[in-house]
């Protein structure tokens, strides 16, 4: 008998998994598909949300500013904002964004093809896939160019470079220029953190492995600004609470590694940084794939938007200048230190980010959970049985609803006990169609933990079955305990 812990899981089941149950979906399939864009269906968009709702929750909804979290430094506090997708030019310019983000591309002359310089080994040929571009006869391949990876817009009805913008690459920038405001308007106090979730776009040269590289995708990003003297501690902590986060939500840590970055990946600002990685099912054995970057930026990002456009120069970051001694990319000019009143020190705060992709992280889950094994059908035959152990805070349905046979009473009593599950705000769904076996086999594969079964002898003694998905355990529990014992179990 096969098991999920003896297979070798592969994408090509998962992806097929994601369109026939309508998780995910190629985007503007009709018209034949647009490469590195993808759209959520029914299913994956609730289960990305549970995603975006579990993190937002675990960083502002449910922290308590009063109390020492398990390995922290002190107490923080935290809150949540929401910036705008298109800012001004000049923030990118600052960042650093503008000159800097690019990657290495590669044409083929031939076949027209594009190609990420360090991807060629791993990349298809398009005129002929077993091989590698470049090793085919007829490759004609350029050599490696910049390309900026910034989706580039126009503001207002006039075309130019003076109403030239961006699509942001990122969210952090948002919640860089609006510290001063953050700090200004609530009564937050450093060590705090500024949390947010939303879009960015990456024009990428060869999106690739389904939602993992995408030219459209969302981030959930957090900055924390705290002491300098303290910040090592503090990026010690959030580097563990964030590798922490993923296992507690159900991904073994047989396939999660918290890697640290060596000297020589450092970003030009970086004091530190790792990587939250998962063994993705389209890497080779023993290889990761990141799923999120906890980095040290030190007092970079505000220093570049106080300053202008930051490059190293020896063991010190300096503001970049023309010929003519200016700031090739200006700051704001605005002030963006911090005034402690109690201890009467002013200090440029240092920053630590957790910067995690809530559609790889979404891609990780389903990954996790895409199990197979053998179960006997309603005739006692063993059949394969694919389900999706989805951890209950992230199942897109949490419980279904089963009336056994469309006839005594039965959907009249299932459909009375859906409703309560509905008001409870427990996800849920109703299904009569089908057999029984058929109709838990639905529910695996979509991932929904509960299912609850109305049969002949719910009329006379007010119990139900609850099945569990992964364990196939069936318990005979009053009709009236239900919704509690749901809320229960989620909880757990």
């Amino acid at each position: 008998m096969a098991t999920e812990d003896h297979m070798k899981k592969t994408m090509d089941p998962i992806v097929s998994l994601c369109k026939r149950r309508g998780f995910i979906f190629p985007s503007s399939e009709i018209y034949g598909g647009s490469n590195g864009f993808w759209d959520y269906g029914p299913l994956g968009a609730q289960l990305k949300r549970n995603v975006r709702e579990a993190w937002w929750s675990d960083m502002v909804t449910n922290h308590n500013e009063l109390a020492v979290p398990d390995g922290a430094a002190g107490t923080f506090h935290m809150v949540g904002v929401e910036t705008s997708i298109i800012m001004h030019p000049k923030v990118w310019k600052a960042s650093g964004h503008y000159d800097l983000f690019h990657d290495m591309m590669i044409d083929c002359r031939e076949c027209q093809a594009r190609f990420r310089s360090d991807h060629i080994a791993t990349s298809q040929c398009p005129r002929k896939p077993s091989m590698t571009p470049g090793d085919h006869e007829a490759c004609q391949l350029t050599e490696p160019r910049e390309f900026n990876l910034m989706f580039k817009t126009i503001i207002g009805a006039l075309s130019g470079e003076e109403n030239a913008a961006f699509l942001r690459p990122e969210t952090a920038q948002g919640m860089f220029v609006n510290f001063k405001n953050v700090v200004d308007s609530s009564r937050v106090k450093i060590p705090f953190g500024v949390a947010q979730v939303g879009k960015s776009f990456r024009n990428e040269i060869t999106p690739r492995n389904f939602t993992f590289r995408s030219r459209e995708f969302e981030q959930m990003e957090m900055e924390f600004f705290c002491h300098p003297d303290d910040s090592r501690q503090w990026y010690e902590y959030w580097r563990n609470r964030r590798y922490q986060w993923y296992v507690d939500l159900g991904i073994t840590s047989d396939n999660l590694i918290l890697r640290d970055h060596d000297a020589d990946e450092l970003s030009h600002y970086s004091v530190g940084t790792a990587d939250v990685e998962y063994a993705f099912p389209f890497l080779p054995d023993g290889e990761y794939g990141e799923l999120e970057g906890i980095a040290h930026r030190g007092d970079f990002d505000l220093r570049s938007h106080m300053e202008g456009k930051l490059v190293r120069a020896g063991d010190e970051l300096v503001v970049e200048t023309n010929e003519h001694g200016q700031p090739t990319h200006p700051g704001s000019g605005k002030d963006l230190t911090y005034f402690n009143d109690q201890t009467r020190e002013r200090f440029l705060p240092h920053v630590i980010e957790p910067a995690a992709g809530a559609d790889r992280a979404t891609l990780a889950f389903l990954c996790e959970a895409y199990c197979e094994d053998e179960q006997p059908d309603d005739k006692g035959d063993l059949k394969t049985r694919v389900l999706m152990k989805l951890h209950p805070k992230l199942a897109p349905v949490k419980a279904a609803v089963f009336p056994l046979i469309k006839k005594e009473g039965m959907p009249e009593t299932a459909g009375r006990l859906y409703q309560d599950l509905k008001e409870a705000g427990i996800a849920s769904v109703y299904d009569q169609q089908g057999a029984i076996g058929r109709r838990y086999r639905r529910q695996d594969e979509i991932g929904t933990p509960y299912c609850i079964t109305i049969d002949g002898d719910t009329a006379t003694d007010g119990s139900v079955t609850l099945r569990d998905r992964d364990s196939l355990q069936q318990d005979r529990i009053p009709i009236d305990t239900v919704v509690a014992e749901i809320h229960e179990r989620l909880r757990n």
